[in-house]
């Protein structure tokens, strides 16, 4: 379990979502085997979904970030219910590119910046919101301020990190996001952008025992911040199967008679968590045919 919380100004001019998502991201770890600067990549994106998860109406509603930057990494995807709960799925967990020059990780690199960041929100309506922008980066935290200046025009700070030990197991994993309300004075904006400049990498304060609360007095330092909710967030995926069989029947009677004639029994893997489905095809043709024939 990890730590969320959503806090706000004294005066309501600023919003801070904060979330110490280090479990969260060493089980993302264990189940898909991550290299490096994998975990890093989709721990970031994990990470941030999360926060934006709780920005949802409705705890059914969902977002879906998906990276696609052109990098070895392939499709980074990360995807929050409206309790920040998350799942996600990189395309190729174990690539290993160079350090950067100042030896932190490559992210950049292995994600790739000539591409999109795709941000997908199912609010139970017919057809789902969806932005995109260019890639700025591909380190993650910048694109997705990006993605709010771009394509919600708010005014937007994100902070991510993930510090991977020698061993590859997660050390530590977080972040943050800032807004600013319609409203600001420029004097807020100036103090706040020096409270910014002014931090240290979030996975250093995450070392020396800071709380997603103590962040946000760090950051919002001379705004008098309150916290408004906080939330237990985790890795959590909702595979069944009964959902696999349903994305199975959605093949057609024709595939699924194909399937039967050559393979008989089909085994599915759930690419957010590895869990194997194995499924009889000749028993939902039965069904199938159950179903017409009391139509």
């Amino acid at each position: 379990m990890s730590n969320l919380i959503r806090g706000i100004s004294e005066n309501g001019g600023v919003v801070f979502y904060g979330v110490d998502s280090t479990e969260l991201v060493r089980r993302m770890e264990q189940i898909h085997k991550t290299s490096a600067v994998t975990s890093a990549a989709l721990g970031r994106l994990l990470t941030a979904a999360s926060m934006m998860g709780v920005m949802l109406k409705n705890e059914s509603d969902s977002i879906t970030l998906r990276v696609k930057g052109g990098g070895p990494a392939g499709l980074v995807l990360a995807v929050a219910d409206g309790k920040g709960c998350v799942k996600g799925y990189v395309e190729n967990p174990c690539v290993d590119v160079p350090d950067r020059p100042d030896g932190k990780l490559n992210v950049g690199a292995a994600v790739g910046r000539d591409g999109t960041l795709s941000v997908v929100r199912d609010l139970g309506l017919k057809e789902p919101y969806v932005g995109q922008i260019p890639l700025v980066s591909g380190e993650i935290a910048e694109d997705i301020t990006s993605y709010y200046a771009v394509s919600e025009q708010i005014p937007t700070v994100c902070a991510l990190g993930v510090l991977v030990a020698p061993d590859l197991t997660v050390s530590c994993a977080g972040g943050y996001i800032l807004q600013l309300l319609p409203g600001a004075s420029e004097e807020e904006i100036s103090r706040l952008e020096a409270n910014v400049a002014a931090m240290p990498p979030i996975t250093s304060l995450l070392q020396e025992g800071y709380t997603p609360e103590r962040i946000m007095e760090r950051v919002m330092d001379g705004f008098a911040p309150q916290v408004l909710d906080s939330h237990t967030v985790s890795y959590q995926c909702d595979c069944s199967q009964a959902r696999v069989e349903r994305a199975l029947l959605s093949l057609g009677r024709e595939e699924l008679q194909r399937l039967k004639e050559e393979e008989g029994t089909v085994e599915v893997t759930c690419q957010f968590c590895d869990k194997v489905y194995s499924v009889d095809v000749e028993r939902l043709l039965k069904g199938l045919s159950d179903k017409k024939s009391g139509e």
